[in-house]
C-alpha cells in the first residue's frame, strides 16, 4: 500500500505542460528508485540499465532473482527486457545467468491471446539475441532457428488475424497493457525492418482503438475483459495508465505490474499527432462503431471466431457503450454501461449498467478445453466472483442489446432453472438526485449526465458492499430502456423528467421481452429479444458492420487498412502493402 500510494504521489501530477518524452522518464525513473532494494525486481534492473545507472545492485538482484525463475510468460518478458536494455553494463556472471534460465526454465506459454503474444515476442527476440544455439541450449529443446521461426509465424499470423477481424481479447481495461508493451518489443529490438514495419503500425493501431473510446484517458464501452474493481472504478485501470502516458490525459492509475514501463524501455513510440487529436477532442458527441471477434469457440459453434458488434457514443460529459449481448467472452465480459466524466475520478463509480449474473458449463466448455467435471472449480481460483448471484461482471446468453447514440435496450429471456435467476443492475454511490418516480422511471444525475433508467419487471434494492446498491429483480423476463442526455441540455432535473415521459414508450414482456421507444434523439427504436433490432422502421445491417466506423476510424471488416481522421488530416495503415501514408483530406 506505501508503494502504491508512493507511485501515486510521484505521478498525479497533472499532465498538461509536460511532454511525452518527460512522462517516459518520470516512470522509468521511478521504477529504477524504489524505496527498498526488497521491492525491486525485473522492473528495477531494467531501468536502472536504461538510465545507465546503479550498475551494481542491477548485476546483484538480476542474479538474485534468476536463481527461482518463475511467472511463465510473465516472467519471460520481464527478463526480455533486461537483456535488450543491457548497454554494456551487466556482467558476464549476469549474461550466464540469464543464458542459464533460458535453457532450464520451461514457462507455460499459456491459453489467451495476450500469453500468447507475450509468449512468442519474447522467444522470438531472444532467439534473435543468441542466435546458432541448437535445442539442447533451450528449455523447448528446439534450436534458435526453430524458436524464431515459429515465433515469427505466429506473430505474424495475429497481426493479419487482428487487422482482419479484430481482437479476440478487445478493449481490454487490463489486458491493453499487455499488448502495447510486446508491439512495443518488437519495433524497437526486432532485427527485421519489415518486422519493425509491422509492429510499429500495429501500435498506432492499437493506440487508436483506445483512443476513440476513451473519455478523459478512462476506457470505456463494452469490454472483452475487464475485473471487478475496474467495472465499476473505471479510472483504476491499467488503461488509464497508458491514456496518461500517450496522451496526457486523466491521471495514470499507477504503473500496474508496470506495463506502462515496460512500454517506455523498449520503442516508446510516442503517437503521431493525429492520433493524440482523436484521443482528446470531445468538442462534438459522435458515435462510434467497432467490429471485433470472440476468444477461440471450442464447442457449440461451428465457427471458430464469433462476430463482437460494438456501438459507442461519445460526448465531453459521458459515454454510452455496448455490445449485442449474448456470450462473446468468458467469466470477465461486460457488454454495456453508462459512464459520465469527473474532474477527479479516484476512488469513485462513475458508471451504470445491468447484467445477467450468468454461471454454467455452457460457457466455461465453450471457451476453455479442461473437462466438464470440474470447471467451476477451475476458472473460481483465479476469478473469485464467478460463480457469485451478486457478482457485477460477465456475460449471459440470456442478454440482448440494442443501443441508438445515447439510449440503450436492454432484455433478458433467462430459461426458468437456469443458475441465478435475476438480473443485477449497479447504481453507483456517486449518483446524485436519484429519483424513484411514479411512472417507474428511476432518474439519477452523475456528474454532467442526466440518466433515465426504465426498468422493465419489478426489483428490490440490496446493498453493494463498499458503497452503491443493486438493482435485484428476480423475473425471468427482463430488461431496462436506458436514456442519457447531458445537464447542459438540461440544466433542471424537471426538464429532463418531462422530456423522458413525453417520450413513447410500449413494453411487451410476452411471449418474449419486447420494447418499441422514441429515444430524445428522435429514432424510434424497435427490440424483441432474438429478433433483428429495428432503427426507424429498418433492421439493423449487423452483415454491413464496419470494423471501424465512425468520424475518427474508419475501417471496412475483412479489409486489413484502417483510416484516421481528424482536422483535415487523413492517415492510413495499409497492412497489406505494409505502408503509412498521411495526408490532407480533401
Amino acid at each position: 500500500m506505501k508503494k502504491m500510494t508512493a507511485i501515486l504521489a510521484l505521478l498525479s501530477a497533472a499532465a498538461q505542460g509536460q511532454t511525452f518524452q518527460q512522462r517516459v522518464r518520470e516512470v522509468i525513473e521511478f521504477y529504477a528508485r524504489p524505496a527498498t532494494e526488497r521491492d525491486s525486481g525485473y522492473a528495477t534492473v531494467a531501468a536502472r540499465l536504461w538510465l545507465k545507472e546503479n550498475a551494481p545492485a542491477a548485476n546483484r538482484r538480476l542474479q538474485e532473482l534468476l536463481k527461482d525463475p518463475s511467472g511463465d510468460m510473465f516472467w519471460m518478458f520481464p527478463v526480455t527486457a533486461v537483456a535488450y536494455t543491457d548497454q554494456g553494463q551487466l556482467t558476464a556472471e549476469s549474461r550466464a545467468a540469464l543464458r542459464q534460465a533460458w535453457k532450464t526454465y520451461m514457462p507455460y506459454r499459456g491459453d489467451t491471446e495476450n500469453h500468447w503474444l507475450l509468449y512468442y515476442t519474447s522467444l522470438y527476440l531472444m532467439a534473435q539475441k543468441w542466435p546458432g544455439l541448437g535445442g539442447a541450449e533451450w528449455f523447448n529443446g528446439k534450436s534458435s532457428e526453430e524458436n524464431r521461426k515459429e515465433a515469427e509465424e505466429w506473430i505474424d499470423g495475429w497481426v493479419k488475424l487482428t487487422t482482419a477481424k479484430g481482437q479476440g481479447e478487445y478493449d481490454c481495461t487490463h489486458y491493453i497493457g499487455v499488448y502495447l508493451l510486446p508491439v512495443s518489443y518488437l519495433a524497437a529490438w526486432s532485427e527485421d525492418p519489415r518486422m519493425r514495419k509491422q509492429a510499429s503500425m500495429m501500435l498506432e493501431w492499437l493506440m487508436a482503438d483506445y483512443a476513440a473510446e476513451s473519455l478523459d484517458g478512462i476506457y470505456v464501452g463494452a469490454h472483452a475483459r475487464t475485473d471487478d474493481r475496474m467495472v465499476v472504478e473505471k479510472w483504476n485501470a491499467v488503461s488509464s495508465d497508458f491514456g496518461w502516458l500517450l496522451f496526457g490525459q486523466g491521471m495514470p492509475a499507477a504503473p500496474h505490474a508496470g506495463y506502462a514501463l515496460y512500454y517506455a524501455l523498449a520503442s516508446a513510440m510516442e503517437p503521431p499527432e493525429i492520433l493524440k487529436r482523436i484521443a482528446t477532442d470531445r468538442s462534438k458527441p459522435y458515435t462510434h462503431y467497432e467490429k471485433k471477434r470472440t476468444r477461440n469457440r471450442w464447442r457449440f459453434h461451428d465457427e471458430l471466431h464469433g462476430p463482437v458488434y460494438k456501438t459507442t457514443y461519445m460526448t465531453r460529459d459521458y459515454a454510452v457503450g455496448s455490445d449485442q449481448g449474448g456470450l462473446l467472452q468468458p467469466v470477465q465480459q461486460h457488454s454495456w454501461d453508462v459512464t459520465w466524466r469527473l474532474d477527479d475520478p479516484r476512488g469513485k463509480h462513475n458508471t451504470l449498467f445491468t447484467l445477467h449474473p450468468y454461471s454454467g458449463m455452457l460457457e466455461l466448455q465453450a471457451y476453455f478445453t479442461f473437462g466438464p467435471d470440474f470447471g467451476t472449480e477451475e476458472v473460481y481460483r483465479s476469478k473469485k466472483t464467478y460463480d457469485s448471484p451478486d457478482k457485477l461482471l460477465g456475460g449471459s446468453p440470456y442478454e440482448k442489446i440494442f443501443q441508438s447514440e445515447d439510449t440503450v435496450i436492454v432484455l433478458y429471456n433467462i430459461p426458468f432453472g437456469t443458475r441465478f435467476p435475476h438480473i443485477n443492475g449497479f447504481f453507483s454511490k456517486d449518483l446524485e438526485e436519484v429519483e424513484e418516480h411514479a411512472s417507474g422511471w428511476i432518474f439519477a444525475r452523475g456528474g454532467n449526465a442526466r440518466i433515465a433508467y426504465k426498468p422493465l419487471a419489478p426489483y428490490v434494492w440490496k446493498p453493494i458492499e463498499g458503497g452503491g446498491r443493486r438493482l435485484f429483480s428476480p423475473h425471468l423476463k427482463n430488461g431496462a430502456v436506458v436514456q442519457a442526455a447531458p445537464v447542459s441540455e438540461y440544466p433542471a432535473a424537471e426538464a429532463f423528467r418531462k422530456a423522458v415521459l413525453g417520450l413513447k414508450l410500449e413494453v411487451r414482456m410476452a411471449p418474449t421481452p419486447a420494447v418499441k421507444f422514441r429515444s430524445l434523439r428522435g429514432r424510434s427504436m424497435e427490440f424483441t429479444y432474438g429478433e433483428t433490432p429495428r432503427l426507424d422502421g429498418r433492421p439493423l445491417e449487423y452483415e454491413k458492420w464496419p470494423a471501424f466506423g465512425g468520424p475518427y476510424l474508419q475501417g471496412e471488416a475483412g479489409v486489413r487498412k484502417l483510416t484516421m481522421t481528424h482536422g483535415g488530416v487523413r492517415r492510413v495503415l495499409d497492412f497489406e502493402a505494409l505502408t503509412v501514408k498521411e495526408e490532407r483530406a480533401r
